[in-house]
């Protein structure tokens, strides 16, 4: 298959393949399970115990914050890696360090004001 068509069908081709072996696996699931209904499994539980009380739990607002500022961090720590490889190429040094001051300096910036705003502060 070559040419400007080819490469749609080529698609096309895999494309029912994936979707021919979708389906063979959700018809050999259905036709190898074992299927012993019983009103026992109906039933809603909770690691064993019948449930107690509503559905509906509040949780406080900080914790989520607490993890966020967790993530957020974590992630943009990543960039550290990458910038200690390239500061040691020759002719990056200077920029590279302004920019890592800056980039730290907002940082810093942001967890000054989540501690200022109390955040930080688990209970």
């Amino acid at each position: 298959m070559s040419g400007y068509l080819g490469s749609y069908a080529t698609l096309g081709i895999l494309l029912v393949v994936g979707v021919v072996l979708f389906g063979a696996a959700f018809a050999g699931n259905r036709l190898l399970r074992p299927h012993r209904p019983d009103p026992g499994k109906l039933t809603t539980y909770e690691s064993g115990v019948d449930p107690v009380g509503g559905d509906w739990a509040q949780a406080e607002i900080r914790y989520y914050v607490f993890a966020y500022l967790y993530v957020l961090f974590a992630v943009e720590s990543v960039f550290l890696f990458p910038w200690a490889l390239v500061f040691a190429r020759p002719g990056f040094g200077t920029t590279t360090l302004v920019e890592m001051a800056v980039f730290v300096a907002v940082l810093l910036l942001g967890l000054l004001y989540a501690w200022r705003k109390g955040v930080l502060r688990w209970t």
